[in-house]
């Protein structure tokens, strides 16, 4: 059985830990975000926020499958991957409402917002680094985390053309972006994960 790697993992104390400085960090970000993306009327830091929500989801998700089987590790980041793609088609209708009512996004506090962000998200980047080849929930987190950082830096220089080119457009702009990178993110976890559950299926059928 232990040949082929369908044992409980429980050396995971490492990781329950870094999952639940993500998820604290994450669900912080995400209160802060949405109130002041509402008040910015800014679509790209509401698509930031809600992507901190289903972060924090996803974290609280892969805390669940720390210790578990390989199995249940890869069904929980199926869950994860079908939450980001849920949250990339809510803030492409956002996207589309705000372009049939209008919007006025305030670019002074997209680009502060989107820096804090940016300092939270590369904070969790370093805590998740040593352990983004590790489990199937693990890489998962890696690449939530790593699509954060580019997020971030989308906000920042949709913020700075909003400023500069007096327009809503490149706020809009940042949210389309936020959302492709989003849906690519759970496409790549989404297969990871059924690699995972195929190779698990396969070993109990040996076994």
């Amino acid at each position: 059985m232990s040949d082929c790697g369908c044992e409980v993992e429980v050396k995971d104390k490492a990781q329950r830990k870094v999952l639940c400085w993500l998820l604290a960090i994450n669900g912080f970000m995400f209160l802060l975000e949405i109130v002041i993306g509402f008040y910015a009327q800014s679509t790209a830091l509401v698509a930031d926020s809600l992507d901190m929500l289903v972060d924090g989801l996803v974290y609280g998700i892969g805390i669940y499958a720390v210790g578990k089987s390989v199995k249940k590790k890869a069904n929980a980041a199926l869950l994860s991957g079908y939450f980001q793609a849920v949250l990339g088609i809510l803030i492409l209708v956002d996207i589309l409402r705000r372009i049939w009512v209008g919007s006025e996004p305030v670019s002074t506090l997209i680009m502060v917002m989107g820096f804090l962000a940016l300092i939270a998200n590369v904070t969790c980047l370093g805590m998740i680094r040593k352990h983004k080849d590790g489990d199937v929930n693990m890489r998962a987190s890696w690449i939530f985390s790593a699509n954060d950082v580019i997020a971030n830096m989308g906000v920042i220089l949709g913020g700075l053309l909003v400023w500069l080119l007096d327009s809503r457009w490149p706020d809009i702009v940042v949210g389309l972006t936020i959302s492709a990178v989003i849906l690519r993110g759970s496409t790549l976890i989404l297969r990871d994960a059924r690699k995972e559950l195929n190779k698990s299926e396969t070993c109990t059928r040996s076994n």
